[in-house]
């Protein structure tokens, strides 16, 4: 039987790659469709995949007629439509702390790497590759800074982000944290984030949404 649900993506994607965590969490079958972002000048910039996602941004995701993008959205729209397990906690506070973590990252960090804004920064900006490391680095850090706060300071975090089961944040987090390991951030003054990170890549739903598990991931990962 088919799936119910396809996800548009691409493997290195950490939009993605949250979206494909959150539907392992939810034990959710999905059909990936990959778009490639470097074929051919980016698939994600081609008429067909615009219709979709006029903003020409992975992931889109497809359940039955309805046609769902950008990934909290993906994400809260899988939480309300498929209910359980739960992504987000039973309580107001619980939610609203977690949402603020996942938005710190997915909000305040991810998009000043995201592959546009590296590619204006080299073909408008000139920016070399050099460059472009030190300015995700510098993002990363801002954003892990105030994460490592924001969790070590908290009773609420538990083995995972909020408490001792994975959700929202922490899906937001392990694409991040494997952003960070690719930039060669410094991640000692991080063990908070480091330690959830190794919780969540011990469950079978994080290492099944793994970029290199993923069908179009290339044979030989580029670095």
């Amino acid at each position: 039987m088919a799936a119910d649900l396809a996800l548009y993506g691409y493997w290195r994607s950490s939009a993605a790659y949250r979206v494909r965590i959150a539907l392992n969490l939810k034990g959710l079958a999905y059909e990936t469709r990959p778009v490639h972002l470097l074929r051919d000048g980016g698939e994600q910039h081609a008429p067909a995949y615009r219709a979709l996602s006029p903003l020409e941004l992975i992931p889109c995701l497809i359940d039955g007629e309805q046609t769902v993008t950008q990934s909290v959205a993906i994400m809260e729209y899988l939480e309300e439509t498929r209910p359980l397990p739960a992504l987000l906690p039973s309580d107001a506070a619980g939610r609203a702390r977690v949402r603020a973590l996942a938005l710190t990252l997915a909000c305040d960090v991810h998009p000043l790497g995201n592959l546009r804004v590296l590619q204006y920064l080299e073909s408008q900006l000139g920016a070399d590759e050099t460059a472009r490391g030190k300015w995700s680095r510098h993002w990363m850090g801002v954003g892990f800074n105030a994460l490592e706060t924001m969790l070590a300071g908290s009773t609420a975090t538990g083995r995972f982000c909020h408490g001792d089961t994975p959700g929202l944040a922490d899906a937001c987090l392990v694409p991040q944290f494997y952003n960070a390991l690719r930039w060669k951030l410094p991640l000692d003054a991080y063990p908070t984030i480091r330690r959830i990170y190794e919780a969540c890549q011990g469950l079978d739903a994080f290492q099944q949404a793994a970029p290199e598990a993923q069908p179009d991931a290339p044979a030989a990962t580029p670095t």
